[in-house]
């Protein structure tokens, strides 16, 4: 254990990043769950994060313009895709959606195969470097993540699936970036799975505690121990999610 990697400079920027990604994707995860679309969810991210690759590719700036139209747009075609699929071949669409995410997951690998620095790339896109998250970014962030919540707290079932979806990759492209794929799919489907038994505002806030603990307590375990943070607080989620799960179905 060493107590001096207890870095605040370090620490209270990363868990800023781990709220605004749990304040938009707990909510979503709801919805997510309810529609059974999980894998969708997980392809559209895998989508996101090869936009992402292929900007690299191009050399774009990581925080340009560019990149994040890229990565947005690779993303909403994949959701569109997997929307149009899922009304004409429902009978197949798990298929489909495997299908997708290893092409999306191999196409990532052949990107990066050239670079010298391509095997860190889809590192931090998958496991993340939430620790290392620029705090500049952070606002930015935020006043997208506020409008997503808006958005979808105003209009809500009126948008209907594909603007749900729009919303969907909006958000996952500015969180893949943020934390990785990894803390993207777990911070949607975890809270859910875990507060399932409860039902409105108490569910909502539930879901919330759990995030938001797993985040704390993961950032501080990693800094402790020098451990990856992003895997570590995925293994927290799942912890602490079981016990809320198992708190919410005790009679």
């Amino acid at each position: 254990m060493n107590l001096a990697a207890l870095d605040f400079s370090i620490i209270a920027p990363a868990f800023a990043a781990g709220l605004l990604v749990t304040a938009t994707h707990v909510p979503l995860g709801f919805q997510v769950l309810q529609r059974g679309i999980v894998f969708i969810d997980l392809a559209v991210a895998q989508i996101a994060a090869l936009g992402v690759l292929a900007a690299h590719l191009f050399g774009w700036e990581p925080q340009g313009w560019a990149m994040q139209a890229l990565a947005l747009g690779a993303a909403l075609c994949g959701a569109l895709l997997l929307t149009w699929t899922e009304k004409r071949w429902s009978d197949i669409q798990e298929a489909v959606i495997g299908v997708l995410f290893v092409l999306a997951a191999s196409g990532a690998v052949l990107l990066v195969s050239g670079n010298p620095h391509g095997g860190e790339h889809l590192q931090d896109l998958l496991a993340g470097q939430i620790l290392w998250v620029s705090p500049s970014r952070l606002p930015f962030d935020a006043l997208i993540y506020g409008a997503l919540i808006g958005a979808w707290s105003g209009l809500g079932e009126k948008l209907g699936r594909m603007g749900f979806y729009a919303l969907f990759a909006v958000a996952v492209t500015v969180s893949v970036q943020l934390v990785g794929l990894y803390l993207v799919f777990a911070t949607l489907v975890i809270p859910a799975i875990a507060t399932r038994r409860l039902v409105g505002k108490r569910r909502l806030f539930a879901g919330y505690a759990l995030g938001a603990a797993s985040y704390a307590v993961g950032l501080t375990v990693s800094a402790l121990f020098d451990l990856p943070a992003g895997a570590l607080i995925v293994w927290i989620l799942a912890l602490l999610g079981v016990g809320v799960l198992a708190y919410a179905s005790a009679p």
